[in-house]
């Protein structure tokens, strides 16, 4: 077990280059099982959950290796082992999206009921539903799914009840290889399903979203290898950011398109943050540059699927508004248990009201102190490091671990960027 050591009060200065985000990778890592040819993943971020992926698919019997410093090399030639354990499941809930190209192109695997963070349910049967609508048939039994098509998916109607990021990229993965067109109602809009689709038609896939909501899919019988590179974490992004406003400081950030941020940057305007979107030009990404102001005002924030504000940027955007001058309320409308990090961020003095499993109100300007605290969950994790920074004194914060599931090195980067904060063995 690791910790952070973290002295705060220092104003975060200079430029930052953000990493491929954590949530596109691993399904675009998935998607290279839909062929026996090569592909070649760029810009791939160095965090724990794309060892645990590697780990996994090298397991079923795939090529997966590093070329360079930022490039996977993966060849899906054949699956010794259509299986993935809870072994893998219980470290990363994003192994189960490896449930629709395992299908589509080998017609059976057995996958076990993933975990991940605990920050509330999400079940499965939203993708277990998908798969059956494009001709699966599915049991579960002793804790995993059994799942067959041994005549191949065909294509189908899919409308989800609710948006599900990883259930319309699941669904995706299988349609692309089954006989005839699919429909997909509902589907998600984030970034990231993009970045697959993208990813998908340049091995030839035939994907149309003709609506904002709706995906149409013409099979084909099979996809090539291709090479894409991996579009830059918007949530890495936001965390620093905010990391420069709430620390007084000014910070450029590269490598992601501001675009992906708009629900984001809107909320740091409404609060008084200097924000300059810095187009790209011939010699570099494009990005943003965040200052800070002498006052912040209060906001009210709701979370949405994609456009609206991300859920993974409401716990980091929780430390701004201690910094707030009023009242600021969160509403947390993906996740019921996405408050649980407030519990930490109180024991460091921010005055926080829940209301309830998805409401709270947070009382600012508030003076943060150094306290011992604990990580729960990947993005509790940037918010206590973010509270750490923006605290006197010194933090000493405990699982680690979680934050090097979705941040490539992060205290590399703040330090570069003249934090105090350094890593040891606990």
């Amino acid at each position: 077990m690791q910790k952070f050591i973290v002295t705060g009060g220092t104003p975060l200065r200079g430029e930052v280059r953000i990493a491929g985000a954590k949530n596109a990778v691993l399904k675009l890592m998935a998607a290279s099982v839909l062929t026996s040819e090569p592909c070649l993943l760029r810009n791939v971020p160095r965090i724990s959950d794309v060892m645990i992926m590697r780990e996994t698919m090298t397991d079923i019997g795939f090529d997966v290796r590093r070329v360079g410093a930022d490039a996977l090399r993966i060849t899906a030639t054949d699956a010794d082992w259509l299986f993935v354990p809870l072994e893998a499941a219980a470290k990363m809930r994003a192994s189960f999206i490896l449930l629709g190209p395992l299908l589509a192109r080998f017609g059976r695997v057995i996958i076990s009921n993933p975990g991940g963070d605990r920050i509330g349910r999400r079940p499965v049967d939203l993708h277990v539903a998908a798969m059956e609508s494009l001709g699966a048939r599915v049991e579960y039994k002793n804790g995993y799914y059994f799942a067959q098509a041994p005549s191949g998916l065909r294509g189908g109607h899919i409308e989800f009840p609710y948006v599900t990021v990883m259930g319309t990229e699941n669904a995706v993965l299988a349609a692309v290889l089954a006989r005839g067109s699919t429909v997909i109602d509902n589907a998600a809009q984030e970034p990231e399903v993009d970045d697959l689709i993208a990813m998908l038609c340049a091995m030839g896939a035939r994907i149309e979203r003709v609506a904002p909501h709706r995906l149409e899919i013409k099979g084909v019988e099979s996809l090539g290898g291709a090479e894409h590179a991996v579009m830059g974490d918007r949530l890495e992004a936001g965390t620093f950011a905010i990391a420069a406003a709430v620390t007084g400081g000014d910070v450029t950030v590269r490598g992601v398109a501001p675009e992906h941020l708009g629900a984001f940057l809107e909320v740091l305007d409404c609060m008084g943050v200097p924000v300059e979107i810095l187009p790209p030009s011939e010699t570099d990404a494009p990005g943003l540059r965040v200052r800070a102001a002498g006052t912040y005002a209060p906001v009210a924030v709701e979370t949405q699927p994609y456009p609206g504000f991300a859920t993974d940027l409401q716990a980091p955007t929780a430390v701004l508004m201690t910094q707030a001058d009023g009242v600021s309320t969160i509403h947390e409308t993906i996740y019921e248990d996405r408050l649980d990090y407030t519990t930490e961020l109180g024991k460091m003095g921010a005055v926080i009201e829940v209301l309830d499993e998805r409401h709270c109100q947070i009382a600012g300007p508030t003076a943060l102190h150094g306290r011992e605290v604990e990580i729960a969950d990947l993005r509790a994790g940037a918010t206590l490091v973010l509270a750490a920074l923006a605290a006197s004194e010194t933090s000493v914060i405990s699982g680690v671990e979680h934050v090097d599931r979705g941040y490539e090195q992060i205290e590399s980067k703040l330090v570069a960027l003249g934090a105090q904060i350094h890593r040891i063995d606990a």
